[in-house]
């Protein structure tokens, strides 16, 4: 089982440097940092995660094919890459649709767009140069890096629908998915093998990523109490097919969404319920995590990303992370 941790850049650059600097001196595998427009940039908070970590892996978590052309993407990962001497890893989906609808992007074939910028940013890193004549949403005429990595980054395409979790087996060294219960990764791990079959790969050189919700304390209480937030943001985002799988009714969902856009914070958060809480978030004593992650593992995970909220104090369960639960692995 590998570790990572996730950051959202809406704090300042240099409180997540030192953050990752804790995760790259205590043995976490990953860092993966959140692509949004309305955060610090991604890729000017990698450039400085690069030059200031030895060992950790780190790369956007996850990137989008809309907002930035595959051939951008390609150019700062190869630049990641020298920088960090081979550790970059890309991560890429098809986005947040509520976000892109904020920037007046139509959200059209999502899945199309993803896999077609893969190829485009695999064949850009392989140093090719690139025409898309078959292409539906791209339209390259030799486009060429004047630079190549030395180093491959492998792509983890952030899926959660059965054809994008389809598409990722085929074509992703990785898979990220947001969830952190068992049930949704029976789901998704059965998914993501048509893919690999269909690819004639094998499950064992795809890692299947659980990017979860995770708040960890030596009291079970403060880990609850730290993941509500969160929570209540998932519950209120998830698609009915998902509370339909964890017995979560609808219209408490949309209770806390409807709380959430009026800015009623208070009203949100306090209509999270346990259920939500053990469905969406990954939670508990050191004892408990593990607990969990071994019935994740059971299920094809292979690697567990703390998201937010880490826990109460990030650097406390980061630190309760690498001495206690990731021994155990």
């Amino acid at each position: 089982m590998d570790f990572g941790v996730e950051f959202v850049p809406e704090d300042p650059v240099g409180e997540i440097v030192e953050k990752v600097k804790v995760a790259d001196k205590t043995g976490f595998d990953y860092v993966w940092i959140t692509d949004h427009y309305n955060n610090r940039n991604v890729y000017i908070v990698l450039t400085r995660l690069a030059e200031e970590t030895e060992q950790i892996n780190l790369g956007p978590g996850v990137t989008n094919p809309y907002t930035i052309h595959p051939a951008q993407t390609a150019s700062a990962m190869a630049t990641i890459s020298e920088l960090s001497d081979g550790r970059a890893v890309l991560g890429i989906g098809p986005g947040d649709k509520t976000t892109l609808d904020a920037l007046g992007f139509e959200w059209d074939k999502p899945l199309t767009r993803t896999r077609e910028a893969i190829e485009i940013i695999n064949e850009l890193l392989a140093g090719e140069r690139v025409t898309t004549e078959d292409m539906e949403k791209y339209d390259l005429k030799g486009a060429k890096l004047n630079f190549k990595t030395d180093h491959k980054i492998p792509v983890f395409i952030g899926a959660q629908g059965p054809n994008m979790l389809k598409m990722a087996g085929k074509n992703g060294e990785g898979i990220l998915i947001n969830a952190s219960h068992p049930k949704d990764f029976d789901y998704a791990v059965s998914e993501i093998e048509k893919g690999v079959e269909d690819a004639g790969r094998d499950m064992d050189d795809i890692e299947v990523v659980a990017y979860t919700s995770f708040s960890v304390a030596e009291d079970k209480k403060s880990a609850k109490e730290a993941a509500i937030p969160p929570v209540a943001f998932i519950a209120a985002g998830v698609p009915d097919v998902v509370l339909d799988r964890h017995g979560i009714p609808s219209e408490d969902a949309g209770k806390i969404g409807k709380a959430l856009g009026e800015g009623d914070f208070g009203t949100a958060f306090g209509s999270v319920t346990d259920e939500m809480i053990d469905a969406f978030a990954l939670y508990g004593t050191p004892e408990e995590c593990v607990t969990k992650i071994e019935e994740l593992a059971e299920k094809g995970v292979t690697q567990v990303v703390a998201g937010s909220p880490i826990g109460p104090d990030k650097k406390k369960s980061m630190k309760i992370i690498s001495d206690e639960i990731m021994p155990k692995f």
